[in-house]
């Protein structure tokens, strides 16, 4: 790394290979570069001025992006990206993404990741890893949407589930307890994400089932890290309580299943 490179903090999965070169951000390329940078590209000249733009590939593997100024929220969350206003703007912002996604043709030869992907598949290409740590805001608001890393083709809703597990959080108290701030409200936080994203009543019944869907996919996603002795994962499996910790949470989210459609609906 060269004396002018700033290491860029996020997530696990390319934890300490990430770099800010003046106005640009190199990190390692996914198999699917191309197509991503394409669709990354036509979201940009449709319109979508809230995702980084490709610049490149380099002859070692990896890929140049320009850099988006703003902050970051990173584990654990502080207080300033956990407001509704915020949580509204997260929202919108994802709305804006699928509406313009929309009008982009999917490139259906493409080998999308099918890490967190829908099952289904869908009509347009969805982010699928909207979390705290992939949303720059400015001034209290969501800006830009980065790292698309595990973007693949699916539904809407899909999106949106795997947003809320992140962002109301879609987890139990206790699991919660050791990434946000106290007290938030899940079941009225869901609400207002799906009030900013504009969420008709149709999927906002299905949501809740979705996000339980969504949950059983991000669990195969870690098990199977685990099973290739990834040591960001097996790290963090163990600090956050284990598989112990992911039954509870699917069984909380079955319990509660009622409650939150009545928090979507009423």
């Amino acid at each position: 790394m060269a004396a002018e490179d700033e290491a860029l903090a996020g997530g696990m999965m390319n934890a300490g290979a990430v770099f800010r070169r003046g106005d640009l951000v190199e990190r390692p390329a996914p198999r699917n570069a191309r197509a991503l940078h394409a669709h990354l590209l036509a979201l940009k000249q449709h319109g979508f001025d809230a995702a980084p733009t490709p610049v490149g590939l380099t002859a070692d593997g990896r890929e140049q992006l320009t850099f988006i100024p703003g902050d970051v929220a990173l584990p654990p969350f502080p207080d300033w990206a956990m407001t509704s206003s915020a949580l509204t703007s997260v929202g919108r912002l994802l709305r804006r993404l699928h509406d313009i996604s929309a009008a982009i043709p999917v490139d259906t030869l493409a080998q999308w990741p099918q890490d967190l992907a829908d099952p289904q598949g869908g009509p347009l290409v969805c982010h699928n890893d909207v979390c705290p740590d992939n949303v720059v805001f400015r001034d209290g608001h969501a800006a830009a949407l980065i790292d698309f890393d595990l973007a693949a083709p699916g539904r809407p809703l899909w999106d949106i589930a795997m947003t809320a597990r992140y962002w109301a959080p879609m987890v139990d108290p206790e699991s919660a307890a050791a990434l946000y701030p106290k007290g938030l409200d899940t079941a009225a936080r869901l609400r207002i994400l799906a009030d900013g994203y504009g969420l008709p009543a149709g999927d906002r019944a299905e949501l809740p089932a979705v996000i339980e869907q969504a949950t059983e996919v991000c669990r195969a996603f870690v098990a199977r890290r685990v099973a290739d002795a990834d040591p960001g994962y097996l790290q963090a499996l163990a600090d956050r309580g284990g598989w112990e910790r992911w039954d509870r949470l699917q069984t909380w989210l079955a319990d509660h299943r009622r409650t939150f459609t009545a928090a979507l609906l009423n």
